[in-house]
């Protein structure tokens, strides 16, 4: 059961090619590291059938659509040093099993072990997440890649993109009681180019997705509340009420709307609206967004419809309460569509 990869000697044979895991029954070979980020590595593997008359992990799957045809899936490994680690990934798995949509990543199995601590390394359990593997990368590698080239995605495909993200958003935000990302940003959205047709757009990572709706009633909340976002809500991305929340207040689930024009922004930029405060002299990143000084940036020429630019200012309002909901926001974009995407 569980993976029988353990050790720092093991986990850089690992990150560097070769080994095996096993998670629960089935067997799956590391090709190469795709990423990582703290404890956390994220492998493109490949199942081994020792049978090729049986199913594999393929019978686990509900949805054949996210059954490999060659074998491939991702992998995330995360290494657990404490008990508070270990019950954000299990907090973070029960999450993602909740969801079930075509533009968020599904968790296909997991599993975690104890291991036990060695002079080579002192993390106390590992856990393995499956998922379907999507090789072109995040918004954010494209946006990298792109801006080399100096590149923009298409106004359609802007709004074909960020009409997946909606879309995935508000199968959240429709929970009773509704469920926030709470880290919607261009890194936490996988692309896959498709010829002929949009690209597709998932929304993944949901380690800091919680239940949406808190009440502030003290100072001591409130601090709470900003120490949570310090640690689980990027930056650039992050709504005013996180960084600076009354100590009477209600937050919901429209945080994710302002990280949502956040990244409506840098689906057509490149960058948050915001992240030019990072390399101004004396610039401040929270002052930026709470005053919402947005930094439009130049595109694509002929540019992007002023519509676009409006569109993301409705969605940054600094006051939650009259920033729109994601039923309101997908009414919109879908106009969009119709007059832009002939």
């Amino acid at each position: 059961m569980g993976c029988s990869l353990s050790g720092l000697n093991a986990l850089q044979n690992v990150v560097y090619g070769g080994g095996d895991v096993w998670i629960n029954d089935n067997r799956f070979r590391i090709i190469r590291k795709l990423g990582e980020g703290g404890f956390a590595y994220v492998f493109l593997v490949k199942e081994v059938l020792p049978d090729p008359s049986r199913p594999g992990i393929s019978a686990k799957i509900k949805d054949s659509s996210h059954i490999s045809d060659d074998g491939a899936y991702a992998v995330k490994k995360v290494l657990i040093q404490n008990n508070d680690q270990l019950e954000l990934v299990k907090e973070e798995i029960r999450v993602s099993s909740l969801f079930s949509h075509p533009n968020l990543l599904p968790l296909l199995d997991h599993a975690v072990i104890a291991v036990k601590p060695s002079e080579d390394q002192s993390w106390k359990n590992e856990a393995y997440l499956l998922f379907p593997v999507h090789l072109d990368g995040t918004l954010l590698d494209n946006a990298r890649t792109m801006k080399v080239k100096k590149e923009f995605f298409s106004t359609s495909d802007v709004l074909q993109i960020f009409r997946q993200l909606c879309s995935g958003l508000e199968h959240m935000h429709g929970f009773d009681p509704p469920y926030a990302h709470n880290d919607v940003k261009p890194g936490n959205v996988l692309v896959t180019r498709r010829k002929g047709l949009p690209p597709l757009a998932m929304l993944m990572d949901f380690g800091s997705a919680r239940p949406a709706r808190k009440q502030i009633r003290s100072r001591t909340e409130a601090l709470q509340l900003q120490e949570w976002a310090t640690e689980h809500c990027s930056a650039p991305f992050r709504a005013p009420e996180l960084w600076d929340c009354p100590s009477h207040a209600d937050i919901d689930e429209r945080t994710d709307i302002w990280s949502l024009g956040c990244t409506l922004f840098a689906i057509m930029y490149g960058v948050s609206p915001f992240e030019y405060a990072l390399d101004e002299s004396g610039g401040s990143l929270q002052l930026a967004i709470v005053n919402v000084q947005i930094k439009w940036t130049t595109g694509p020429n002929p540019p992007y419809p002023e519509a676009l630019h409006q569109f993301v200012t409705w969605m940054l309002q600094p006051q939650a309460a009259v920033r729109p909901c994601i039923g309101d926001i997908i009414i919109h974009v879908d106009k969009l569509i119709s007059k832009f995407c002939k």
